[in-house]
């Protein structure tokens, strides 16, 4: 089985299995703690399902970053909350212009600022997950 099949899973009803990097994905970009939050109450299902999906992005992050429990919030530094493509080109074992075209491909998310990119820690994770997968 490969593709979107491969999760859809259930015989009295389909249902879709998220792995927890997926959720982790999905809960950073897509906001859905605020979604959560603004829901809450709405569906008891809805509800189920949301908080299943933080707790899973909670754990894949959790072993993204090796730690047992929820890392303190680091000071915010330039150099430890951001990284440059120099630098996530050496935590991904590749070179600076492929982390560059992996930007602008849409596959590593970064924003730009004063024309230099910035990468935040998490997408590089995202991506080096997704480059493993």
């Amino acid at each position: 089985m490969t593709g979107a099949s491969r999760y859809v899973i259930g015989i009295e009803g389909p249902a879709v299995v998220v792995p927890a990097r997926v959720a982790a994905w999905l809960d950073a970009r897509a906001n859905l703690s605020a979604l959560r939050m603004k829901s809450r109450g709405a569906d008891p299902e809805v509800d189920d399902v949301l908080l299943g999906l933080r707790v899973a992005a909670l754990a894949w992050r959790t072993s993204a970053t090796g730690s047992a429990v929820d890392p303190e919030p680091e000071v915010p530094r330039e150099s430890s909350q951001w990284l440059s493509t120099g630098q996530a080109a050496n935590l991904l074992g590749i070179t600076d212009r492929a982390v560059r075209l992996a930007i602008r491909e849409g596959r590593l998310v970064a924003e730009q600022v004063a024309g230099r990119y910035r990468i935040s820690r998490a997408n590089v994770e995202h991506y080096r997950a997704a480059r493993a997968a």
